[in-house]
């Protein structure tokens, strides 16, 4: 016998080499400028809803990523994000020093 499989809106934003860093967030949070300066909002429609994610990626990967995720006009706006922080750096953590002898 062949299994149904249920269909989830589950997506692996590490498949279309996004990464979602706020996920259904406020304008006062996405404001802060110590996120990276390649982060893009998104605002998106579900039930009748609107949201908004920050997200890093490729504008298309990320249009593939929420289209598949919520389906045929989910996608309202793709905008650039307000971080100032460069996109290296951000997210860097120094080795710990090792104590000597």
């Amino acid at each position: 016998m062949a299994e149904k499989k249920t269909e989830q809106n589950t997506t692996d934003p590490v498949l279309y080499g996004c990464e979602i860093l706020l996920e259904k967030t406020t304008l006062q949070k996405v404001k802060d400028p110590a996120f990276p300066s390649d982060a893009k909002l998104i605002w998106y429609e579900v039930n009748g809803e609107t949201h908004m994610d920050l997200c890093r990626g490729r504008n298309v990967k990320i249009f593939d990523m929420y289209y598949d995720k919520y389906g045929v006009g989910a996608v309202k706006k793709i905008d650039f994000g307000y971080g100032r922080t460069n996109p290296r750096v951000w997210g860097y953590k120094p080795k710990e020093a090792k104590k000597r002898k």
